[in-house]
């Protein structure tokens, strides 16, 4: 996995758990399922590019 790939990555799961917070503060639970569905999308990505990083080797 390129490191520009993991940094965006790991920012976009940052902005994902922090809008989970300010849904659970507020008490929207739309932004709070934002949130949840941001992190599963940097989850999925990144189990992508392991998995691209084994077929490489």
């Amino acid at each position: 996995m390129g490191t520009d790939d993991k940094l965006r990555n790991m920012a976009e799961k940052a902005h994902g758990k922090a809008k989970e917070a300010v849904g659970k503060a507020t008490g929207d639970p739309v932004v709070e399922a934002e949130g949840k569905g941001k992190q599963m999308k940097s989850d999925l990505k990144q189990a992508g590019e392991k998995v691209k990083d084994v077929g490489k080797d």
